[in-house]
């Protein structure tokens, strides 16, 4: 399980605050260069910690914008890596970038083992993506997924965001119809927020924009939930939807504390004990890393499993708390089904596991809610 960043941009987006360089064609092509020979020592000097990753057999490159890279940019990677081929190996793509270079630079990126793609698409309304900076329209981010069609591209994610204020329902039903018509194997939505050293941050503080309301960001949330599960997508994880059999295996490894190790500038690593980082500095990056107790390696199994519909076993919490959870209807079994050997609660009417033996899951309905119910458990 292997993560890479590719810190190059063209431009920020208003709500960014990932390590990024703006990198302007032909201008900025040398950065490329040295950023491959940084990257390429990295591995060199951690291989030995590739291995022990390999039980989640995939690669994911993101950014940044790795697709402002050249295909020979990514087979060196490949070649530096020497561990493929990947059963899932993903490539996070810009509209824009796929529209220019075309189908011959998606097939080749497949030649090199890429068989998904993860595209930043936020919105399907033009205003609202010349408010966040994007650099493509809504007619380049659909040609840009028939592009990816075209030259064979068989399991494609597209990235969405909500939780603004200027998001009518109105806006927000026409893109996710638009989604839907689509048809990608994969749609991701996650909820603006406003990172300390963004340009949003700025204008929020003069201003010039203001939050949406929490009661808003849920109303979206609910809609996002209510289209996509009509369009036949399973909801998977807090952010994520999948058509059946297509749930992202790298990102659903994150969420077990599989280990994993990323490489370049600010990428992180989790061998199952110590989690590190790198900087962020474009050339001669250095690592940090903390060693996890058991506390809070209890807390962060209940936490990441929780995210998710498979849930978590009901052992790893307190059964007070268990209990509690259960007669307020912030926690159900998974399968919202008795599991075997459970008692029922007569003043809730809820299965009750007991013993803790079942495995238990926040219902989508609260999951907007989460972090609430989590910090109740931990």
């Amino acid at each position: 399980m292997v993560y890479i960043h590719v810190p190059f941009c063209r431009s920020f987006c208003v709500y960014c605050d990932f390590y990024s360089e703006i990198a302007c064609r032909g201008r900025d092509d040398g950065m490329y260069g040295s950023y491959l020979d940084g990257l390429c020592e990295e591995i060199r000097l951690r291989r030995r910690e590739t291995a022990p990753t390999s039980g989640v057999n995939t690669l994911y490159i993101g950014g940044g914008t790795p697709s402002v890279l050249p295909p020979s940019a990514f087979g060196r990677i490949v070649e530096a890596l020497g561990c493929g081929p990947f059963d899932e190996f993903t490539v996070e793509v810009n509209p824009e970038d796929i529209v220019e270079k075309g189908a011959p630079y998606v097939r080749e990126l497949m030649k090199l083992g890429v068989n998904r793609f993860s595209m930043g698409v936020q919105s399907l309304d033009d205003g609202i993506l010349r408010w966040m900076r994007r650099r493509h329209d809504a007619g380049t981010a659909r040609r840009a997924f028939g592009i990816l069609r075209e030259a064979g591209a068989e399991n494609v994610s597209l990235d969405l965001i909500f939780g603004l204020s200027q998001l009518t329902p109105e806006v927000l039903s026409g893109t996710l119809d638009g989604i839907c018509e689509l048809r990608p194997e994969h749609v991701s939505a996650y909820q603006l927020s406003i990172e300390e050293d963004s340009d949003l941050a700025a204008m929020v503080s003069d201003g010039r924009y203001m939050e949406a309301s929490e009661e808003l960001c849920a109303l979206q949330y609910g809609r996002i939930c209510d289209r996509l599960r009509s369009a036949g997508y399973m909801h998977y994880e807090i952010s994520n939807w999948a058509l059946p059999g297509r749930e992202a295996v790298h990102n659903s490894a994150y969420w077990t504390r599989a280990p994993y190790v990323g490489f370049g500038p600010g990428a992180h690593s989790f061998d199952g004990v110590r989690r590190s980082w790198n900087s962020c500095e474009l050339s001669g990056w250095s690592a940090s890393e903390e060693v996890l107790g058991e506390a809070e390696a209890r807390e962060e199994r209940i936490m990441l499993g929780l995210r998710t519909a498979r849930g978590i076993p009901a052992s790893w919490c307190r059964p007070e708390d268990v209990r509690r959870c259960f007669a307020d209807g912030s926690l159900v079994t998974v399968g919202d089904a008795p599991s075997p050997g459970s008692a029922v609660c007569g003043e809730c009417a809820v299965a009750v596991p007991d013993g803790l033996s079942a495995r238990v899951r926040i219902p989508e309905s609260r999951w907007f809610v989460s972090d609430d119910i989590i910090s109740g458990l931990i």
